[in-house]
């Protein structure tokens, strides 16, 4: 009898133990809240940090001479390093369905193309070489004006205007 309630509490005992692995964890995505359209985007975010980019290289001529745009101090450098990360990042941001749906085929391609040119906007203030930030910055306004040519019809005839000194219509 000993023997049969031994083996008994043996099979419950293995019984209970489960060999088969852990369901796997799902992961809950929070739904997104977009807090801005793209044209608001645009204006207070992406916008405002290409220019401390762009504005981060070159040189200047006015009345009292020329002024060389590099920074000269690490928070400027970090500035500039910031406001690449923040372009590259807009570029993911744009690839999200509250940006993306609804857009042509090219769109994620223009949003990719804005992580990548910010990637090396990125590095090149972080490896603190002007010539890297000028030429990226170059290639920067070539990939923004590529996309506003399509997204945002006029914006490029618009800005060679103002840049002519011609008034937009």
């Amino acid at each position: 009898m000993r023997r049969i309630v031994y083996w008994l509490a043996m099979v419950v005992a293995l019984s209970a133990c489960d060999r088969t692995p852990p369901p796997e964890k799902t992961v809950v995505v929070p739904d997104y809240v977009r807090a801005h359209d793209i044209h608001h985007l645009m204006e207070v975010v992406v916008d405002p940090q290409a220019d401390v980019f762009w504005n981060s290289s070159g040189t200047i001529n006015d009345a009292s001479g020329q002024h060389d745009l590099t920074p000269t101090t690490d928070e400027g450098w970090f500035a500039t390093q910031s406001a690449a990360a923040t372009v590259a990042e807009m570029g993911n941001l744009l690839m999200t369905p509250q940006f993306a749906e609804g857009r042509g085929t090219d769109w994620n391609q223009f949003a990719r193309s804005l992580v990548e040119i910010g990637m090396l906007a990125e590095k090149a203030a972080a490896d603190r070489n002007p010539a890297a930030v000028l030429e990226v910055g170059d290639t920067m306004d070539k990939v923004c004006e590529a996309c506003h040519q399509v997204y945002l019809p006029g914006a490029a005839q618009a800005q060679a205007q103002r840049a002519e000194g011609g008034k937009e219509q």
